[in-house]
């Protein structure tokens, strides 16, 4: 046993690095830190940086004549000259010499039918539902928790499903880069409390919210964002039932269903965040970040709940806001996420539906347009009426923590005020 440094004084007993969470961290529930990330930090070497440590100071791409300060740690290759952010702000959230990795992504994904997944999942559960050229895959949090990425080929394209637990933002990418297919890892850095992804084939550093290329050879590029929902396991079977579904037989041993980060999202602090952290609402409040094009604008939950369905315009685009199965199941609160606290589901599509702009109403716990009378449920489908059948295209959109939108989108709109 020895001691690991954590937080605001704070010290924990922790045992030699294992392949299982190695203690709970639910005496800490005012700040809830990453046990996968701290266990990681226990197996580093004696000598090895603080997790709290920067990593890096020096050039942005608005101070190009600044040399940025290699980080400690073994073995990179990363161009550390480009950059476009200041690199100081880049924090280690796991202290082993090489922390890449160290939360291991999944490179050969393996899936099982709906049936095969309903004896393990429940239904309050959150997957992340991601569909492609006809293909439907639920990538369940719980595995997605102790992973963060997925390196998958969906419809004959190269795609990566990431979730970073610490911003509950859960995006999919494509992979190709200027004709070269990437795969992606965890870098063991974070940037506002998010993720930092690296590629295997520059070893550039990217930010999961933005999938900005921020340091390295490819930083200022920019990944394409793919469409992926965050909805419950029972929505997702119901709608898709010869969908394939992420198996929990990854080639890692983890204790997929539980969750390392117990009572986060009720705390009021995010973890390595050392920003200002925008007041107007709680830092752990779930907002539905929407993209169209250049353009942004957020949606609160405590918001669109009273609403149930926004019609809004992002930009030119006319899209909508379902707020419902309002029993889904939060992944960051109790110890196991079947458990967890109830926080519903934020989902945006385009209203537009073959040049016919819907307008949408709830009704009772499906949705109504007010043009045709259909009938539609939260995955955006058409479930009776004159469009039934009919599926609305999904806006990239997440459900992000208020504290990480604001961080990446300080000056965009925010529906309701």
């Amino acid at each position: 046993m020895r001691t690991c440094p954590t937080i605001e004084n704070t010290v924990t007993t922790c045992p030699m690095k294992t392949n299982l969470p190695p203690f709970s961290l639910s005496n800490l529930r005012w700040w809830p830190l990453v046990a996968v990330a701290v266990a990681a930090a226990c197996g580093g070497s004696d000598g090895g940086d603080e997790s709290t440590d920067a990593v890096s100071t020096g050039a942005s791409a608005s101070s190009p004549s600044a040399t940025p300060r290699i980080p400690d740690v073994e073995g990179w290759l990363t161009d550390w000259s480009k950059s476009t952010i200041d690199t100081s702000e880049l924090v280690r959230g796991i202290g082993s010499p090489d922390p890449r990795d160290q939360i291991p992504p999944i490179d050969e994904p393996a899936f099982e039918s709906v049936g095969e997944a309903s004896e393990w999942l429940d239904d309050r559960e959150p997957v992340a539902l991601f569909e492609l050229s006809g293909e439907a895959r639920a990538y369940p949090l719980r595995i997605l928790t102790w992973h963060e990425i997925v390196n998958d080929d969906v419809g004959g394209a190269p795609v990566v499903i990431t979730y970073c637990p610490l911003c509950n933002t859960a995006l999919a990418f494509d992979r190709r880069v200027g004709g070269t297919t990437l795969t992606f890892g965890t870098s063991g850095l974070l940037r506002n409390s998010d993720l930092v992804m690296w590629d295997r084939q520059t070893e550039s550093l990217w930010q999961q919210v933005t999938g900005e290329g921020i340091v390295g050879e490819l930083a200022g590029e920019q990944l394409e964002f793919l469409p992926l929902t965050l909805v419950s396991w029972k929505d997702f079977r119901e709608a898709f039932p010869e969908g394939r579904v992420l198996s929990q037989d990854t080639g890692f041993s983890r204790a997929y269903g539980n969750n390392p980060y117990e009572f986060y999202d009720s705390s009021s602090r995010p973890f390595l965040f050392s920003g200002e952290i925008d007041d107007r609402y709680p830092a752990m409040e779930r907002v539905v970040g929407v993209l169209a094009g250049d353009d942004a604008k957020g949606y609160p939950f405590s918001v669109i709940e009273e609403e149930r369905a926004v019609n809004d315009e992002v930009g030119s685009e006319p899209v909508v806001v379902f707020w419902g199965s309002k029993d889904t199941a939060s992944a960051l609160s109790d110890a196991e996420i079947p458990q967890g606290r109830a926080v519903g589901a934020g989902v945006a599509y385009s209203r537009d539906l073959g040049g016919q702009v819907l307008t949408f109403a709830p009704d009772g716990d499906m949705f109504r347009d007010e043009e045709t009378g259909s009938t539609w449920n939260i995955l955006g489908q058409a479930v009776g009426g004159q469009l039934a059948g009919e599926q609305l295209d999904a806006v990239i959109h997440a459900n992000h923590l208020w504290f990480a939108w604001a961080a990446f989108y300080p000056d965009v709109e925010v529906y309701g005020e």
